[in-house]
């Protein structure tokens, strides 16, 4: 009897790799009902002002400035995968405070205001340990492939996510709809449970029981701040997280006030334009064959970043349409930019160093998100909702250029790995550990 048709890619023939696919994809779909429902509960429910709804998203992700370097450390430390548990864990329980409360009449916005800010201590633990475990459980050759089905979950998620929870609020109200958010990373726990892998703790840490934190977190730092590529990447990321975040801080409050935009409309605007984000999932193997790995973070870079004016743009008649075109460029955009660079600095950093490397990197190129946030906070409440969008926007038309600017452009292929000095050869060799430049296409810097 003929086998049926399996799709091609080793990774489907992977087991752990697809429970934690499974797992991510559940609690991605979760994510995407809390991201909208919290937001509205803020906005209709506790009648914020701009800058109290623009406190949400800084409180969520300022941990990323406080947490990050120390968690890359840990995780460097210690096996990723109950980390990883742990993580889920804890945001399903702290998730599943807010109906609670709400269903006693005692929620107020200082609630969501901590809430926000000790699931945004999780979210870094779970972000900086899961980005450095995909290097352990799938071959080297299988990062892209591995990067690109992960986050053709976000996009799935990005789609049936805002659709299915304006559904969800519309028929619960948005304090009940977190409940799928909680169970989602429940469920999640459960597949990373299930998965046979089993880790090895970094070589680093055999004959060192106790390393000394300070010294690790600083040869992170300067394994991605003295690397040219790494350097490039972290400057473009973080700058259009400070301009986009400044955007998308208020957009919900703007799209509810000025817009009049209903919960359904809202999360259609996030679906429809998502396709795009879903189209860049499944070509980006493909973009990157034909044109390089750097030709694609560049012409990417570029596509986001002209997205952004979709939303000032929008006119107040009839804004679905160009809210949505604005949507798919810059979903396609995003997505397929996070899969190169994402591949590219897992594959040049070494094993020992993935942990701090990444934690180093969401330091840089997510701690500008708060500070964007609470931007676009603020200059909503001087001057207009629509004041923001504007600055946000034309801010973020210029953040391609760190990229554009350098060897990036230039790279074709994944580089072969090089391993950096540790921190004692560095020391013996009296000089200070610096991010290797990694061989790959001769290119001048411009």
């Amino acid at each position: 009897m003929r086998r049926p048709h399996r799709p091609t890619g080793g990774l489907w023939g992977h087991a752990d790799f697809l429970k934690l696919w499974t797992g991510q994809s559940i609690s991605e779909l979760g994510s995407a009902v809390s991201g909208l429902a919290i937001p509205l509960l803020a906005a209709k429910q506790l009648h914020t002002t701009p800058i109290e709804f623009s406190l949400l998203g800084v409180l969520g992700f300022l941990p990323f400035i406080f947490f990050a370097l120390p968690a890359g450390v840990w995780v460097d430390r210690l096996r990723r995968r109950p980390i990883l548990i742990a993580g889920d864990a804890s945001r399903a329980v702290l998730l599943s405070l807010i109906p609670i409360l709400w269903a006693t009449h005692t929620l107020r916005l200082w609630h969501l205001l901590v809430l926000q800010f000790v699931i945004g201590i999780c979210t870094v633990v779970f972000d900086v340990a899961y980005q450095s475990y995909l290097p352990s459980l799938v071959d080297r050759e299988q990062l892209v492939e591995g990067n690109a089905k992960l986050q053709l979950t976000v996009s799935v998620a990005q789609v049936a996510g805002p659709g299915g929870a304006g559904v969800l609020i519309a028929a619960v109200t948005a304090p009940y709809a977190i409940i799928a958010d909680a169970a989602s990373f429940v469920v999640s726990s459960v597949f990373m449970l299930r998965m046979r892998h089993r880790e090895v703790l970094p070589e680093r840490a055999i004959g060192d029981p106790k390393p000394k934190m300070w010294p690790q977190l600083k040869e992170g730092v300067r394994w991605v701040v003295g690397h040219r590529w790494l350097r490039s990447i972290a400057a473009c990321t973080a700058s259009s997280n400070f301009f986009f975040s400044l955007l998308f801080s208020i957009y919900v409050l703007y799209a509810v006030r000025d817009l009049r935009l209903s919960a359904f409309e809202i999360g259609a605007v996030f679906a429809v334009g998502s396709f795009g984000a879903i189209l860049s999932a499944l070509v980006a193997n493909r973009l990157q064959r034909k044109i390089g790995v750097g030709p694609t973070i560049v012409a990417t870079a570029i596509a986001f970043s002209l997205g952004g004016l979709a939303y000032p743009l929008a006119p107040t008649s009839f804004p679905l349409p160009t809210l949505m075109a604005g949507q798919v460029l810059f979903g396609f955009g995003s997505m397929a930019y996070n899969i190169a660079q994402v591949s590219l600095r897992q594959a040049i950093t070494p094993e020992r160093l993935q942990g701090r490397m990444n934690a180093a990197m969401r330091w840089i190129i997510w701690g500008t998100i708060p500070l964007g946030s609470l931007a676009g906070g603020a200059i909503g409440q001087v001057y207009s909702l629509r004041t923001a969008l504007w600055v946000g926007a034309i801010g973020g038309l210029f953040t391609f250029l760190p990229v554009t600017l350098s060897s990036v452009r230039s790279i074709r292929e994944l580089p072969e790995l090089e391993t950096p000095p540790t921190p004692a050869q560095a020391e013996l060799a009296g000089g200070v550990i610096e991010g290797t430049p990694l061989p790959g296409p001769a290119a001048a810097d411009a």
